[in-house]
């Protein structure tokens, strides 16, 4: 387990509010917002610039957009080289139900981007209909992640893959590919992308090309930061400064993914009559008992409720918890403390992280 004791730090584990679902056409809503709290204070007439911290890299170029990005360039695997006929055909197998085992629940039956690439639920249930023990994590970014599911069992976007689909969409990958493959534009794809039909590892790399793709970047703060006026609250540059400062969330969720592929025990097992172990299933080691990959915080708003349990359902209500220190178990980082945030402190940090929201559009694919 990754443990940084760092003197000032608390995590802010999250993922986000909720739109109503187009199943022709998705595109974000309005960012969500919440009702500032009575409590007022003082505000300066010219907001100080809040500098980026010094892990934030070089801004790159979006070759696709040609437009300032703030997250590097995503790196393919060798042998699984991304192209734009690869993409779609993710897209399309990605929507599709006849990858499950009952034909009816597709990938995207747990991860629909108007809500932040989860689905709304503490807990969902699997294609067979058993119930998970941990809440649907976000696919945003996911391609930038160094281990993947909540414990960080899976090493590889592929692996996770492969696995999600067998456990949960119950699918039988030689089965499918045969029922792929028997639909005439899908074989043809797959022949014009893979050189051949559709089998179980290349269903697997069409999927995770496309995954690589569903990233969140270019938010009202990131145009901030890039010198864009007038795209962010005055609350949402308080709340960055408390961020970086009196909170001490950037031990955990530094830019430019605010969080990635770290695991912390932060006191959501305790109390529980059977905690769920998280990382320690792994490692096998006790200092990994109940942590959990930090997710990232980008288009956080999106994908309520919050933490690995999916116990928190407002994000001012994980906000909140992680400000004040957490449960009282004695396993958990010593990274959680109470930070004294005010009602009006975890509004403004909520308006910083609304502010890291992004806006692209998503357009439900045409399946064959």
């Amino acid at each position: 387990m990754i443990d940084i004791r760092y003197p000032i730090a608390v995590l802010i584990v999250a993922t986000s509010l909720w739109i109503v679902y187009d199943r022709n056409r998705e595109t974000a809503g309005p960012i969500p917002s919440s009702p500032r709290p009575s409590t007022t204070v003082a505000q300066t007439d010219t907001p100080v610039p809040i500098a980026g911290p010094p892990s934030m890299p070089a801004q790159a170029i979006d070759r696709a957009t040609q437009r300032a990005s703030a997250l590097p360039p995503m790196a393919h695997p060798d042998d699984n080289p991304a192209t734009p006929e690869k993409i779609a055909l993710g897209k399309q197998l990605f929507v599709d139900p006849r990858l499950s085992g009952s034909g009816t629940m597709a990938c995207q039956g747990c991860h629909y981007r108007h809500l932040g690439w989860t689905d709304g639920k503490a807990l969902s249930p699997k294609d067979n209909g058993d119930l998970n023990t941990r809440h649907t994590p976000s696919l945003y970014n996911v391609g930038y992640q160094t281990a993947w599911y909540w414990d960080g069992r899976a090493t590889s976007l592929e692996g996770q893959v492969l696995a999600a689909w067998k456990a949960q969409i119950n699918a039988d990958p030689e089965q499918v590919a045969s029922i792929v493959q028997a639909v005439p534009g899908y074989a043809v794809q797959f022949e014009t992308v893979f050189g051949g039909p559709a089998t179980p590892e290349t269903i697997v790399k069409a999927l995770a090309a496309y995954l690589r793709t569903t990233n969140s970047d270019n938010s009202p703060w990131d145009r901030h930061e890039m010198g864009e006026a007038g795209v962010v609250t005055p609350d949402a540059i308080a709340g960055q400064a408390l961020f970086a400062g009196k909170a001490g969330c950037v031990a955990c969720h530094a830019p430019p993914y605010y969080g990635n592929s770290t695991f912390y025990n932060i006191g959501l097992e305790h109390g529980k009559e059977t905690p769920d172990p998280g990382r320690f299933n792994v490692t096998k080691d006790e200092a990994d008992r109940s942590a959990f990959k930090t997710p990232s915080l980008r288009s956080v708003a999106l994908s309520a409720p919050y933490f690995h349990d999916g116990s928190a359902p407002t994000l001012e209500l994980a906000i909140r918890y992680m400000a004040s220190g957490g449960n009282p178990d004695p396993k958990k980082s010593d990274l959680l403390v109470d930070r004294g945030l005010t009602d009006t402190e975890i509004f403004q940090i909520g308006a910083f992280l609304r502010s890291l929201t992004s806006r692209e559009d998503w357009d439900m694919p045409e399946i064959p």
